[in-house]
C-alpha cells in the first residue's frame, strides 16, 4: 500500500496539491488556468482524465480559478462544501449537475480507499477548509490560509506522515513592506494567513520526531524569504528537542513549480 503526495504549486498565484493511493487520484484545488493545471500535472506524469475529483479549500480565485475548467474538460466530480460552492459559482462556471458534490466541514468522507476530513480553519472566506487525508495507516494534513490554528485543529492534524503548513510571512517584512495598512491588517489577522513564528510554534507542539515531513507552505513573495522561513521554523522546532536533520525532514513548497513526489509507503 502507498500514498503519494505532491504540492504541484503553493503560493497567493495559484494552489494546487496532489494526492494519491492505490485506488485513487485527486487534487485539491486548482487556482490556475486549466491549461498550467495540466501542465503541473503532467510534470508528474499524471494524466488529468485519471483523476478522481477536484477538492476545493474555498472560493478564492488562487485556489479555485481553474476548477469548472478542469472539471468540464475531464467530466471530474467537484468537491467542497456549501459555502465554498456558493462563493465560487461565478469563478467556476456551470458544471454538470451530477459533478456537484457537496462535503460538510468537519465530518469524515469515504472516497475508495481515502477517507477525507474537510478540517475548519480561520480565513476570510465563506467556510473555508483543510484537508486531512487518510491511508491504511498513513496520514497526511493539509493546512494553509488560515491565520490561526487551534487547539481543535491541531488535535486533528498530529500525528500526520506528511503536512504542508502554511508559513505564509515574517512579520517584520510585512510590518515594513509595502503593503496598504489594510492589507496588512488582514494577513495579520486571525483570518487571515500564518506567520513563519506562527508556524514554528504549531509544528513544534505537535511534532514526535518520527520522521515527519515538513513542508512549508504558501510563501509571500513580498513578505519572506524561503531562507527565512525554513530558519525561523526550524529552529522553533529545534528549540522543543528535536532534530531537524535526523527525526524529520523539513522543505519548501513552492509558488511556480512542483516538489518531489513524496512516497509515504517507503
Amino acid at each position: 500500500m502507498s500514498i503519494k503526495f505532491c504540492s504541484l504549486a503553493s503560493g497567493s498565484s495559484g494552489n494546487c496539491q496532489y494526492v494519491e493511493t492505490e485506488n485513487t487520484r485527486i487534487i485539491i484545488d486548482a487556482g490556475f488556468s486549466g491549461k498550467r493545471v495540466e501542465e503541473l500535472l503532467s510534470g508528474i506524469g499524471v494524466r488529468p482524465d485519471s483523476l478522481d475529483g477536484i477538492f476545493v479549500t474555498h472560493e478564492h480565485i488562487d485556489h479555485a480559478k481553474g476548477v469548472g475548467i478542469i472539471s468540464r474538460r475531464y467530466n471530474l466530480p467537484i468537491y467542497a462544501n456549501s459555502d465554498t460552492w456558493m462563493g465560487m459559482e461565478n469563478i467556476i462556471g456551470k458544471v454538470k449537475e451530477e459533478n456537484i458534490k457537496i462535503l460538510d466541514t468537519d465530518k469524515y468522507f469515504e472516497l475508495k480507499d481515502m477517507t477525507i476530513y474537510p478540517l475548519g480553519v480561520f480565513h476570510d472566506a465563506l467556510d473555508p477548509v483543510g484537508y486531512i487525508i487518510y491511508n491504511k495507516n498513513k496520514k497526511i494534513s493539509i493546512v494553509t490560509d488560515t491565520g490561526w490554528v487551534n487547539k481543535n485543529m491541531m488535535d486533528k492534524i498530529k500525528g500526520s506522515d506528511l503536512y504542508l503548513i502554511e508559513s505564509n510571512h515574517d512579520v517584520q517584512m510585512l510590518k515594513e513592506g509595502s503593503y496598504p495598512w489594510p492589507l496588512k491588517q488582514r494577513v495579520l489577522s486571525t483570518r487571515g494567513h500564518l506567520s513563519n513564528d506562527d508556524c514554528g510554534r504549531i509544528m513544534g507542539e505537535i511534532l514526535t520526531g518520527q520522521g515527519e515531513i515538513v513542508l512549508l507552505g504558501h510563501l509571500s513573495k513580498d513578505n519572506n524569504k524561503p531562507a527565512l522561513a525554513l530558519e525561523t521554523v526550524g529552529n522553533s522546532i529545534k528549540d522543543l528537542g528535536i532534530d531537524i536533520d535526523k527525526d524529520i525532514v523539513l522543505g519548501l513548497s513552492h509558488r511556480d513549480r512542483s516538489t518531489e513526489v513524496f512516497d509515504l509507503s517507503k
